[in-house]
């Protein structure tokens, strides 16, 4: 598959709202940035289509999602949001302790994420009952820091999607606590009012 150098393409997974490919998808259109939407089908073709991937070198691993920018192919979805966060100059902490709180929020999202992944289909008493409600106190603990909504008050980083995203997804699967910190129910429907994403995810309902 070839494209112009100044083309962006999303490459994904047709899964529906529960992929991480959705952060950065969220994230691409809120920082209005143009792009068109390669989506492979999760069946029995998948192993194949992997396969392809790597041999296209569209992706080193196999796996998406994978973004087409600026001539580039970035893989892995927090660095590609930390990635474009650089090069689109926010999206990210202005001071170094800035930066190190939004770095940290993203790292406990990607073990909440593993965790939320291997109890997708069949979600485990122990993850409902202690892993939820202990990522939803330390994350909550974070935004409470400033006067929010988003984790460093006023200004959204690429950190505030990963976390959205978790929280849609346990929504969604059923895993999402009762008792939300308030921190965390103000930021959500903060969020879900940005303009250039509102649309998407109400789409997405």
């Amino acid at each position: 598959m070839s494209t112009q150098p100044s083309q962006t393409v999303y490459h994904y997974l047709d899964i529906g709202r529960l992929g991480r490919g959705e952060v950065l998808r969220l994230f691409l259109k809120d920082a209005g940035i143009e792009f068109s939407e390669v989506r492979y089908p999760y069946d029995e073709n998948w192993p194949q289509i992997s396969k392809q991937l790597q041999e296209q070198g569209i992706s080193r691993t196999g796996l998406v999602p994978a973004l087409e920018y600026k001539g580039k192919i970035l893989t892995q979805h927090i660095p590609i949001l930390r990635y474009l966060s650089r090069d689109l100059g926010r999206y990210d902490g202005e001071t170094s302790w800035e930066k190190y709180i939004v770095d940290a929020v993203a790292d406990i999202y990607i073990d909440w994420r593993s965790e939320w992944v291997s109890n997708f289909m069949h979600p485990s008493e122990k993850y409902k009952n202690e892993s939820t409600p202990k990522y939803y106190n330390l994350v909550g603990k974070y935004y409470a820091e400033t006067e929010g909504p988003y984790l460093l008050g006023e200004k959204v980083t690429y950190a505030d999607f990963a976390i959205y995203q978790i929280m849609d997804n346990d929504r969604r699967t059923g895993t999402i606590v009762e008792d939300l910190p308030q921190s965390l129910v103000r930021f959500m429907d903060v969020f879900e009012k940005r303009e250039n994403i509102a649309a998407l995810i109400e789409e997405g309902r």
